[in-house]
This record gives structure tokens, C-alpha cells and sequence, in this order.
């Protein structure tokens, strides 16, 4: 037998030994197997985080920071208000990726659901509140936060209400179902001393955020035109999202406005005018009360136009796209909950590129809700406050008026804001990592 494979053979024969007496306990154990020693393995602690030093050569992306999660008793808690397919889909399970926010309680008008619901997340049952149940909430010390997921028609209600009982509120979006009530909305919060964000998830999501960055920094020239477009298919007659006095409108509020919010968001600015045609098939009785298809024009103060289009009547689509004179940008599923793609068109040389920017996916509701409880953690205002729901409202209108009329609708900024870049919305939010 050659040297080399009794060698091997010692190797493999005390390697197994070394592992059975860690596996029995054996007093060499910790002799037999050395953990790691260096700080490229062991990390160290610097104030709440464990930190690593970059193990990746420079021809590899520079890693993130590894997850700092705060202890759940550190954290925001939340009541849930409202157990619909978002609510249970997408919010909830979110939780479990928040580092600075905790699901502590809910709310339904459905026992039955609530009380199932609450066991599946882990809640007491005591945790569970009917609707007319504000005043108990109040006493919940625990929850410091609302999440309202309810219909359109009565978010100003529950925002009334929680920032009543002292709760800081996050509403989904659309804010309300009009302007007035938005602006009640705004008033009940600031006059509890509540604060209030509208739930912009797309405002939050890397992708979407990525965009914006590029398209501000001029890396392609300036934004001349941009094409936003969400549609699907809508079933079930009988769904409040197909009742105006519930939702407000069609696909307009529904699916309609994170075209109008994205765009508004991409460029900072207000449009100066809006004009819109809406549409139903006569023969389909789901849209009876509210529009199949929107489609509206905006103009902005520095020539951008945005051409937007929003439909229950079509195939699953939502894209956003950003030409320039040097290039696009085209962002795939950038109104999805999940499936951004990124790509970068321009020319080079006497050919065509076209590039993908690789980004990690993080869950933009985690996101969101995270950002809400740093606001209400250390006292900062919200990068979607009650302010851009009420602007988004107000376009809304006039996007309604002008499908009305057919003729063009003058818009500006929201009054009281002034006319600069992102005049209704807080600070950044913190880059996720």
C-alpha cells in the first residue's frame, strides 16, 4: 500500500474519530473540533449589529450588512384592521420579515375568521377586536400602531377612530374615496397628535426606488416621455372593489393610481394638467357603477409627459417605462408584489444594448410598514404622509372630470406645499438592508 493512501486512510480515520467523540461528548470534543477564531468568521459586535468584514474579492459585489432586527419587545406593535385577501396574502406574513415592527392584534367585523387568524399568528385571543371595539384597543398599550386594509369608502372613519383611541396610522391606498375626507383624515391625526402615511408600498421597494435614482440623476438625459400601464382581469360581480359607493370608482383608484402615484413619485413633481377617457363595455354588468379602462395624459412644469392606462379588461400587465433622448428605462412588474425586472436600453457604438440591473428582492411591505415604525420610533415624518394621498386624490378628480368632459383639466401642486421637487413627501426612507 503507497504511502499517500495510508495517509488518507489515518485522515479519515481519526477525522471520524474526532466527530463520534463530539457527538458523544467525549472530553476532547472541543479539543477535536475548533470553531472559528478569525473576525472574517466570527464577525464582531459593533452598537446592535453583528458586522462581518467583506470576504468577497473585488470582483464580487460588496455583500450587505447582515440583518439587525430589534428585540420584539424594542418593536412597534401593530393591530391589523380588516382580514381581507391582502391582509391575510401579503400583510401578514410580511410581519415576519419586519426588523422593527410586531403584529400584536387584530381587527374584523368576522369572529370566527379573526379568532382563527389570531391562533395562526400566534395572538391571544383577547388580541382580537370586533369594529366597535376602538375603546378596548385604546387600552392596549401594546399596540402603538394601526394598519387599516379596509374598503376605500370607510378608511377616513377608521383613521378617525384609531388616531381617537391614540394609535399612529398607516392606510392603504387609495386614501379615501374623496378629497374632503382625506382632508379630515389629515386634521383628525394631526389634531390627536397622531402620525399618518399612506401605504405607498412602491415608494419603498428597491427596483421602483432604483429607477427614480437614475431617471433624477440624468444618467440617461432627461425624462421626456413615460408609458405606465396596470391592468387584469376582474371576476365576481358582487366584490366591493366594483361598488362605487365603497371603492370610489373602477380601476382608477383601484389598480389606476400607482400609475399616477409612480409617475409622480418618479419625477417629484405635480402635472400641470390632466386629460382622460374612461371606458366600459355597455354589455358587461360588473361595470354598471364603476370604469372598465381609464386612460389619461399627464403634463409636467418640465415637459415630461406621462401616458397612463389602468384596466380590469386585460391580461396581467404592469410596466413602467422611461424615455429618454439617450435611452429607456423599462421596469417589468413594477407595480407587482413581487418580479421586478430592470432594464437599461441605449445605444453603443452602431449597436443596441440592453442591460439588466440585478437587484436583491426584499418584500415591500416589510419595507413599508418598517419605515412607518422608524417615523414613529424616532419621531420623523413619514415619506408618504396623509399629504400624498390627498394630492393623489385631488388628481383623481380632475382625472374623473376631464373623462367626463373630454376636455383637459388644469392641476398644480397641493396648496400650502409650495412648487419644489417632492413637496408632499418626508425624508427618504432608509435604504433596506
Amino acid at each position: 500500500m503507497a504511502d499517500d493512501e495510508r495517509f488518507s486512510r489515518r485522515s479519515l480515520l481519526a477525522a471520524g474519530g474526532a466527530l463520534a467523540g463530539a457527538a458523544l461528548g467525549g472530553a476532547n470534543a472541543q479539543a477535536a473540533t475548533p470553531g472559528p477564531s478569525v473576525p472574517a468568521d466570527t464577525g464582531a459586535v459593533q452598537g446592535n449589529r453583528v458586522l462581518f468584514p467583506n470576504w468577497r474579492g473585488s470582483g464580487d459585489p460588496t455583500p450587505p450588512p447582515s440583518p439587525a432586527p430589534q428585540p420584539p419587545e424594542q418593536r412597534v406593535g401593530y393591530c391589523v384592521v380588516g382580514l381581507g385577501r391582502l391582509t391575510l396574502d401579503e400583510i401578514l406574513p410580511a410581519f415576519g420579515e419586519t426588523k422593527r415592527s410586531r403584529l400584536v392584534a387584530l381587527m374584523s367585523g368576522s369572529p370566527e375568521k379573526a379568532k382563527l387568524v389570531a391562533r395562526q399568528h400566534g395572538l391571544p385571543e383577547d388580541a382580537v377586536y370586533g369594529y366597535d371595539e376602538w375603546d378596548r384597543l385604546k387600552q392596549n398599550k401594546q399596540v402603538q400602531a394601526v394598519y387599516v386594509v379596509t374598503p376605500n369608502a370607510v378608511h377616513r372613519d377608521n383613521v378617525v377612530a384609531a388616531s381617537g383611541a391614540g394609535k399612529h396610522v398607516l392606510c392603504e391606498k387609495p386614501m379615501a374615496v374623496s378629497s374632503p375626507e382625506c382632508r379630515e383624515m389629515i386634521e383628525a391625526c394631526a389634531k390627536a397628535g397622531m402620525k399618518l402615511m399612506i401605504a405607498y408600498r412602491c415608494q419603498y421597494e428597491p427596483f421602483n426606488r432604483a429607477l427614480t435614482k437614475e431617471v433624477r440623476g440624468g444618467s440617461l438625459g432627461k425624462a421626456r416621455l413615460i408609458q405606465a400601464f396596470n391592468g387584469q382581469t376582474t371576476g365576481l360581480p358582487e366584490q366591493w372593489r366594483l361598488k362605487k359607493a365603497l371603492a370610489g370608482g373602477g380601476s382608477l383608484p383601484d389598480i389606476g393610481l400607482y400609475c399616477l402615484n409612480g409617475t409622480r413619485a418618479l419625477l417629484g413633481e405635480e402635472p400641470d394638467s390632466v386629460q382622460a377617457i374612461a371606458y366600459s363595455p355597455p354589455d358587461d354588468p360588473k361595470f354598471k357603477e364603476v370604469e372598465e379602462t381609464i386612460t389619461f395624459t399627464l403634463r409636467f412644469p418640465s415637459g415630461t409627459i406621462a401616458q397612463c392606462i389602468a384596466s380590469y379588461g386585460v391580461h396581467e400587465s404592469r410596466a413602467l417605462t422611461v424615455h429618454t433622448q439617450a435611452g429607456a428605462f423599462d421596469l417589468q412588474n413594477a407595480f407587482a408584489y413581487r418580479g421586478q425586472r430592470l432594464f437599461v436600453g441605449r445605444a453603443e457604438g452602431k449597436s443596441e444594448a440592453r442591460d439588466e440591473k440585478i437587484l436583491a428582492h426584499k418584500n415591500q411591505f416589510a419595507l413599508e410598514i418598517d419605515h412607518f415604525s422608524r417615523c414613529i420610533q424616532e419621531n420623523l415624518k413619514p415619506h408618504t404622509p396623509g399629504e400624498e394621498g390627498l394630492q393623489d386624490q385631488i388628481l383623481m378628480e380632475a382625472i374623473y372630470d376631464s373623462a367626463r368632459t373630454g376636455a383637459p383639466v388644469k392641476t398644480g401642486p397641493l396648496p400650502g406645499t409650495g412648487s419644489g421637487l417632492d413637496a408632499t413627501r418626508g425624508p427618504e426612507p432608509e435604504e433596506a438592508g
